[in-house]
Protein backbone atom coordinates (compact mmCIF):
# COMPACT_ATOMS: atom_id res chain seq x y z
CA UNK A 1 0.00 0.00 0.00
CA UNK A 2 1.31 3.19 -1.04
CA UNK A 3 2.07 5.98 1.88
CA UNK A 4 -0.24 8.78 1.86
CA UNK A 5 0.36 10.81 5.37
CA UNK A 6 3.49 12.42 3.42
CA UNK A 7 5.52 15.21 6.29
CA UNK A 8 7.51 16.76 3.21
CA UNK A 9 7.85 20.24 2.67
CA UNK A 10 7.88 19.80 -0.87
CA UNK A 11 4.98 18.27 -1.01
CA UNK A 12 3.00 20.65 1.14
CA UNK A 13 4.81 23.61 -0.81
CA UNK A 14 3.51 22.13 -4.42
CA UNK A 15 -0.25 21.36 -2.47
CA UNK A 16 -0.31 24.87 -1.97
CA UNK A 17 0.99 26.27 -5.24
CA UNK A 18 -2.24 24.66 -6.60
CA UNK A 19 -4.59 26.00 -4.00
CA UNK A 20 -6.47 28.94 -4.92
CA UNK A 21 -6.19 31.55 -1.86
CA UNK A 22 -7.65 34.99 -1.68
CA UNK A 23 -5.48 38.30 -1.09
CA UNK A 24 -6.86 39.02 2.56
CA UNK A 25 -6.28 35.22 2.89
CA UNK A 26 -2.71 35.49 1.56
CA UNK A 27 -2.12 38.93 4.03
CA UNK A 28 -3.60 37.10 7.17
CA UNK A 29 -1.52 34.31 6.69
CA UNK A 30 1.56 36.21 6.34
CA UNK A 31 0.44 38.20 9.63
CA UNK A 32 -0.37 35.25 11.48
CA UNK A 33 3.24 33.70 10.97
CA UNK A 34 4.61 36.22 12.83
CA UNK A 35 2.59 35.16 15.84
CA UNK A 36 4.53 32.31 18.41
CA UNK A 37 1.08 30.67 17.92
CA UNK A 38 1.11 30.44 14.16
CA UNK A 39 1.16 26.43 13.99
CA UNK A 40 -2.49 26.96 14.79
CA UNK A 41 -3.08 28.42 11.92
CA UNK A 42 -5.12 25.95 8.61
CA UNK A 43 -3.14 25.50 6.08
CA UNK A 44 -4.50 26.96 2.73
CA UNK A 45 -5.06 23.31 1.49
CA UNK A 46 -7.78 22.96 4.15
CA UNK A 47 -9.01 26.09 4.38
CA UNK A 48 -10.14 25.17 0.51
CA UNK A 49 -11.41 21.94 1.76
CA UNK A 50 -13.86 23.53 4.45
CA UNK A 51 -15.30 25.58 1.63
CA UNK A 52 -15.69 23.24 -0.58
CA UNK A 53 -17.53 21.22 1.85
CA UNK A 54 -19.75 23.87 3.07
CA UNK A 55 -20.67 24.96 -0.70
CA UNK A 56 -20.71 21.69 -1.82
CA UNK A 57 -23.77 20.93 0.88
CA UNK A 58 -25.69 24.20 0.52
CA UNK A 59 -24.61 25.37 3.83
CA UNK A 60 -26.77 28.41 5.05
CA UNK A 61 -25.52 28.10 9.22
CA UNK A 62 -22.44 26.72 10.14
CA UNK A 63 -20.85 27.17 13.49
CA UNK A 64 -17.18 26.63 14.45
CA UNK A 65 -15.14 26.32 17.55
CA UNK A 66 -11.57 27.47 18.18
CA UNK A 67 -11.85 30.50 15.20
CA UNK A 68 -7.62 31.79 16.49
CA UNK A 69 -6.66 34.83 13.74
CA UNK A 70 -9.66 34.04 11.74
CA UNK A 71 -8.17 31.77 8.66
CA UNK A 72 -10.79 29.03 8.81
CA UNK A 73 -14.25 31.61 9.43
CA UNK A 74 -12.49 33.63 6.59
CA UNK A 75 -12.63 30.43 3.92
CA UNK A 76 -16.02 29.24 5.35
CA UNK A 77 -18.16 32.61 5.21
CA UNK A 78 -16.72 33.28 2.13
CA UNK A 79 -18.29 30.13 0.83
CA UNK A 80 -21.88 30.67 2.43
CA UNK A 81 -24.95 32.66 0.54
CA UNK A 82 -24.93 36.61 1.23
CA UNK A 83 -27.78 35.54 4.04
CA UNK A 84 -25.98 33.36 5.47
CA UNK A 85 -24.20 32.90 9.01
CA UNK A 86 -21.20 31.22 10.53
CA UNK A 87 -20.94 31.82 14.23
CA UNK A 88 -17.43 31.86 15.33
CA UNK A 89 -16.27 30.66 19.64
CA UNK A 90 -13.54 31.47 21.23
CA UNK A 91 -11.86 33.25 23.93
CA UNK A 92 -9.18 35.47 23.06
CA UNK A 93 -9.62 39.37 21.74
CA UNK A 94 -6.08 39.56 21.01
CA UNK A 95 -6.42 36.95 18.06
CA UNK A 96 -9.96 37.77 17.02
CA UNK A 97 -9.19 41.48 16.88
CA UNK A 98 -6.95 40.47 13.87
CA UNK A 99 -9.62 38.07 12.63
CA UNK A 100 -12.41 40.66 12.43
CA UNK A 101 -10.12 43.20 10.38
CA UNK A 102 -9.30 40.41 7.81
CA UNK A 103 -13.19 39.35 7.81
CA UNK A 104 -14.07 42.86 7.41
CA UNK A 105 -11.68 44.01 4.29
CA UNK A 106 -12.70 40.51 2.69
CA UNK A 107 -16.26 41.39 2.89
CA UNK A 108 -17.91 38.66 4.79
CA UNK A 109 -17.79 40.52 8.38
CA UNK A 110 -21.55 40.56 8.41
CA UNK A 111 -22.04 36.68 7.52
CA UNK A 112 -20.16 36.10 11.42
CA UNK A 113 -21.43 36.40 14.52
CA UNK A 114 -18.41 36.09 16.67
CA UNK A 115 -18.94 35.05 20.56
CA UNK A 116 -16.23 35.40 22.83
CA UNK A 117 -17.53 33.28 25.47
CA UNK A 118 -16.83 29.11 26.77
CA UNK A 119 -17.98 27.41 23.76
CA UNK A 120 -19.88 24.93 25.59
CA UNK A 121 -22.04 27.57 26.57
CA UNK A 122 -22.10 29.41 23.17
CA UNK A 123 -23.32 25.92 21.50
CA UNK A 124 -25.75 25.61 24.33
CA UNK A 125 -26.84 28.96 23.42
CA UNK A 126 -27.64 28.03 20.30
CA UNK A 127 -29.54 25.09 20.64
CA UNK A 128 -32.27 27.36 22.71
CA UNK A 129 -32.08 30.36 20.27
CA UNK A 130 -32.00 27.97 16.54
CA UNK A 131 -33.35 24.66 17.78
CA UNK A 132 -31.71 21.51 17.54
CA UNK A 133 -30.94 20.13 13.97
CA UNK A 134 -30.87 24.01 12.88
CA UNK A 135 -27.48 24.12 11.72
CA UNK A 136 -25.91 22.41 8.85
CA UNK A 137 -22.28 22.41 9.32
CA UNK A 138 -19.08 22.63 12.19
CA UNK A 139 -15.85 22.95 12.61
CA UNK A 140 -13.94 21.96 15.48
CA UNK A 141 -10.50 23.25 16.17
CA UNK A 142 -10.07 24.47 19.82
CA UNK A 143 -8.69 22.76 23.15
CA UNK A 144 -8.55 18.77 22.50
CA UNK A 145 -10.00 18.27 26.26
CA UNK A 146 -12.94 19.90 25.05
CA UNK A 147 -13.02 17.77 21.78
CA UNK A 148 -16.00 14.79 22.98
CA UNK A 149 -18.23 16.98 23.90
CA UNK A 150 -17.95 19.87 21.41
CA UNK A 151 -18.79 16.88 19.46
CA UNK A 152 -21.92 15.99 21.09
CA UNK A 153 -23.13 19.15 21.04
CA UNK A 154 -22.54 19.66 17.57
CA UNK A 155 -24.13 16.77 16.58
CA UNK A 156 -27.45 18.30 18.65
CA UNK A 157 -26.91 21.16 16.66
CA UNK A 158 -26.36 19.49 13.38
CA UNK A 159 -29.63 18.53 11.10
CA UNK A 160 -29.80 15.50 9.56
CA UNK A 161 -26.85 15.19 6.54
CA UNK A 162 -25.40 18.01 8.22
CA UNK A 163 -21.36 17.82 8.33
CA UNK A 164 -18.79 18.38 11.16
CA UNK A 165 -14.99 18.64 10.50
CA UNK A 166 -12.84 18.06 13.44
CA UNK A 167 -8.93 19.07 13.07
CA UNK A 168 -5.92 17.62 14.20
CA UNK A 169 -7.05 13.83 14.44
CA UNK A 170 -3.81 12.61 13.66
CA UNK A 171 -1.94 15.15 16.08
CA UNK A 172 1.31 15.34 14.77
CA UNK A 173 1.19 11.19 14.66
CA UNK A 174 0.85 10.99 18.58
CA UNK A 175 -2.55 9.45 18.10
CA UNK A 176 -0.56 6.08 16.45
CA UNK A 177 2.19 5.70 18.80
CA UNK A 178 0.99 3.60 21.86
CA UNK A 179 3.96 4.80 24.26
CA UNK A 180 2.28 8.42 23.69
CA UNK A 181 -0.04 9.10 26.76
CA UNK A 182 -0.96 12.74 27.57
CA UNK A 183 -4.18 14.48 28.21
CA UNK A 184 -4.88 15.35 24.50
CA UNK A 185 -3.16 12.70 22.71
CA UNK A 186 -5.63 10.86 25.01
CA UNK A 187 -8.58 12.54 24.26
CA UNK A 188 -8.49 12.67 20.49
CA UNK A 189 -7.46 9.05 20.53
CA UNK A 190 -10.59 8.25 22.45
CA UNK A 191 -12.59 10.51 20.32
CA UNK A 192 -11.49 8.81 17.00
CA UNK A 193 -12.33 5.43 18.39
CA UNK A 194 -15.88 6.92 19.80
CA UNK A 195 -16.51 7.79 16.06
CA UNK A 196 -15.77 4.73 14.43
CA UNK A 197 -18.00 3.09 16.40
CA UNK A 198 -20.48 5.62 16.84
CA UNK A 199 -23.75 4.57 14.68
CA UNK A 200 -25.27 8.11 14.38
CA UNK A 201 -22.71 9.36 12.07
CA UNK A 202 -20.96 8.14 8.66
CA UNK A 203 -17.26 9.18 8.70
CA UNK A 204 -13.74 9.36 7.28
CA UNK A 205 -10.54 10.14 8.94
CA UNK A 206 -8.42 11.92 6.50
CA UNK A 207 -4.84 12.72 5.79
CA UNK A 208 -5.50 16.12 5.45
CA UNK A 209 -2.89 18.92 7.19
CA UNK A 210 -2.76 17.06 10.56
CA UNK A 211 -5.57 14.63 10.84
CA UNK A 212 -9.34 16.14 9.61
CA UNK A 213 -12.09 13.68 10.71
CA UNK A 214 -14.80 14.18 8.76
CA UNK A 215 -18.27 13.29 9.98
CA UNK A 216 -22.06 13.47 8.56
CA UNK A 217 -24.75 12.78 10.81
CA UNK A 218 -27.17 10.55 9.75
CA UNK A 219 -30.85 10.97 8.96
Amino acid sequence: MTRRYVASDAIENYVWSHTRESDAARRLRAETAKLPQAQMQIGPDQAAFLALLVRSIGARRCVEIGTFTGMSALAVAGALPDDGKLVCCDISVEWTTIARRYWAEAGVAARIELRLAPALDTLRDLIVRDGEGSYDFAFIDADKSGYADYYETCLRLLRPGGLIALDNMLWSGRVADAQVHDADTDAIRALNAKIHADARVDASLLTVGDGVMLVRKRG
